[in-house]
């Protein structure tokens, strides 16, 4: 997934047909498929109490390790992280954001909580929900606070 994410911004690289040749019906919809989009996800997880400082400063490393994540509220048994996910669809995003928190529960000193709940939504219904009002609003400040 990494490698499909780097090439994805180099200029030049096309996987399909060339320039030249008609794309049929189908290898456009296959092309339109296999695209990457950005999927918002808000990631919750909660546990036995912890510290408030090692939350910190775990939250603090897993932004550090996880250059896309938006902002992290915490509390001494619970945490929510929001940030924009590159995956194809939905079940490829939700993927990598329950994996997430395992994968870096070592090397971030995470606490060993659980994943309570996650929501992931396309990046139109984000804006549409911010618009409407309701929703999660615009992650401001940037980082980790806590609730």
């Amino acid at each position: 997934m990494g490698e499909k994410r780097a090439l994805a911004g180099v200029g030049g690289i096309h996987a399909g047909p060339s320039a030249r040749e008609p794309q049929s019906d189908q290898n456009a919809q296959t092309t339109e498929r296999d695209a990457s989009r950005l999927w918002h996800v808000t990631l919750s997880v909660s546990g036995a109490e912890a510290p408030l400082a090692e939350v910190r400063r775990a939250l603090e490393q897993l932004a550090h390790d996880h250059p896309f994540l938006l902002t992290s509220r915490y509390a001494n048994d619970h945490a929510e992280i929001r940030y924009w996910e590159e995956a194809r669809d939905l079940h490829d995003a939700a993927a990598i954001a329950l994996r997430l928190w395992g994968e870096h529960r070592a090397t971030a000193h995470l606490p060993p909580w659980e994943i309570v709940g996650l929501e992931v939504i396309d990046r139109e219904t984000y804006h549409l929900r911010v618009a409407e009002g309701y929703g999660p609003p615009p992650a401001t400040p940037v980082g980790v606070h806590p609730f």
